[in-house]
């Protein structure tokens, strides 16, 4: 994606002097007592300041590319006299998709005129400077940085707001003396924990292997000293078949990868370096089951290619069912998501979700968009990001690493997918005429049939199908689990010992 800005000033007009011509001012004739001076003239009124006007769904991966066009300085009140209606031209950015993260503050103009010599005939006064309104270059500057840099936008502030009315500069700079040598970041302040984070962190290229070569952008962290790194599946889905994976690290230092193996359900990948360097230091694993609502949050991420980002919330909802595709009509991924409002978009994906103390909580893997929902979008972040638990990511990592494949817990009948609100409702019929119900199955094995309604699972309210397999998939094969169903307008209870599936299929 490229956003771009383009801010076009008005060209100054070389004809024009710098300063009005001073016009010849006749002998002031003498006064007398009887003849009061008149009075003098009024200010012209300052004009008025001219002020500024200032997605859950799986992630792709684009790298953005932004052009900012430094604002010019405006032209003397000569020029302004002589082009009052020179139009100042901005273009406004052409962007689908990131939201403006920093406000950056706006600017004013003022302009004056001065009146004659008390008791004598006032000349000609010099025409007053016309105000230009500044909708160009500084406007259109201001929103480029609104949506890409709030350092571009604090020095556009600071230029509109120290520029003099004669075009110079003044400084209202305040120094607050040198800082410290010894000057240290506490232990569990947000930049001690990415500085010790970030080394761990790495930016994941994918390319198909297709005569394209189409492909994108994603992060994943060290899970061990042998090399293996993990992150989502649809972040390497585009190269896992003859493609190429390259992984940088935080020092720019980059290494290939293959795929070690792919849980499409889960939306989890583990990756291992071919040429993997000494002295990895794997992030720790936290405990996604003791996490709190308000529990301070920190993702780290190259959202849209700018990599080793780190943005900042809290732990925003949990279980949260979330049911995400990568956009190509495959395979959905279902999880019970943390939910957080720390800013992730399309290049977070597969990055880590942090706690305080800069354990591993999640991995951040899809955004609920304004657009279309679920599914894939380039739409940015609306503060509604969604992490896998890191304890199922866990699971599925070790089991990755030990067999190459993923393995599912499942219960052994069809769900309608469709319906919601009223719970899971078991189909009449199973996929390819199927029996609903796999005959001796965990479901069977508890007394369920077609046509119930499962309303609970684990203690966990369902609502729908996608509900349903989202809570299923947080427990392991051969967990034992409550289930609260409804059958002809009764509600029952049964205990559902889990099956397994093992790929993707």
């Amino acid at each position: 994606m490229s956003t771009e800005n383009d801010g076009t000033a008005v060209p100054a007009d070389p004809a024009a002097p710098s300063t009005p011509p001073t016009p010849p001012v006749p002998p002031t004739p003498p006064t007398t007592a009887a003849e009061p001076a008149p009075p003098a003239a009024p200010a012209a009124p300052e004009p008025d300041p001219d002020p500024t006007q200032t997605l859950p769904q799986t992630e792709a991966h684009p790298q953005a590319r932004t052009q900012a066009h430094a604002p010019t300085p405006e032209p003397g009140p000569a020029h302004d006299a002589a082009h009052p209606q020179a139009p100042a031209h901005d273009a406004a950015p052409s962007h689908p998709q990131p939201p403006a993260y920093a406000q950056a503050p706006a600017h004013a103009t003022a302009a004056s005129a001065g009146g004659g010599a008390a008791g004598a005939p006032l000349p000609p006064a010099p025409p007053a400077p016309v105000a230009r309104k500044r909708t160009g270059g500084v406007v259109a500057a201001v929103l480029v940085a609104a949506l890409v840099a709030g350092g571009i936008g604090g020095g556009i502030g600071y230029w509109a707001a120290e520029r003099g009315d004669n075009g110079g500069f003044s400084s209202t700079t305040v120094s607050s003396g040198e800082a410290p040598a010894s000057f240290k970041r506490d232990p569990g302040t947000v930049a001690a924990v990415a500085a010790k984070a970030l080394p761990s962190v790495v930016t994941i290229q994918a390319k198909s292997g297709g005569t394209e070569g189409e492909g994108g952008t994603g992060t994943g962290f060290v899970y061990d000293q042998e090399g293996h790194i993990v992150t989502n599946n649809h972040v390497v889905a585009s190269a896992a078949d003859g493609g190429t994976l390259s992984v940088t690290f935080s020092d720019g230092k980059s290494y290939d990868a293959e795929v070690v193996g792919r849980a499409e359900g889960y939306d989890v990948a583990v990756l291992k370096l071919t040429d993997a360097p000494k002295g990895l230091t794997p992030l720790p694993l936290g405990d996604s089951d003791k996490v709190a609502v308000g529990d301070s949050t920190i993702a780290i991420g190259a959202p849209f290619g700018l990599s080793n980002t780190v943005t900042t919330g809290i732990i925003s909802a949990k279980n949260r069912p979330v049911a995400s595709g990568d956009g190509s009509g495959g395979s959905n991924s279902y999880m019970s998501a943390l939910q957080t409002d720390a800013s992730i978009n399309p290049g977070n994906s597969g990055g880590p979700l942090l706690d305080a103390s800069g354990a591993v909580i999640g991995i951040n893997s899809a955004i609920q968009s304004t657009g279309n929902g679920f599914g894939q979008s380039q739409a940015g972040s609306i503060g509604l990001g969604f992490a896998i638990p890191v304890n199922q990511a866990k699971n599925v990592a070790q089991q990755l690493i030990k067999t190459g494949k993923p393995v599912y817990p499942v219960i052994g009948a069809t769900v309608n997918m469709n319906s919601k609100g009223a719970g899971a409702t078991i189909a009449a019929q199973g996929a390819g005429g199927t029996a609903p119900v796999t005959p001796d199955g965990p479901a069977a094995k508890a007394g369920l049939k077609a046509g119930d309604v499962i309303t609970g699972f684990g203690g966990h309210q369902i609502d729908s199908g996608p509900t349903l397999i989202s809570e299923i998939w947080t427990h392991k094969p051969g967990d034992s689990v409550k289930v609260t169903y409804e059958r002809d307008g009764k509600t029952a209870t049964a205990t559902v010992t889990l099956g397994e599936r093992t790929g993707d299929s």
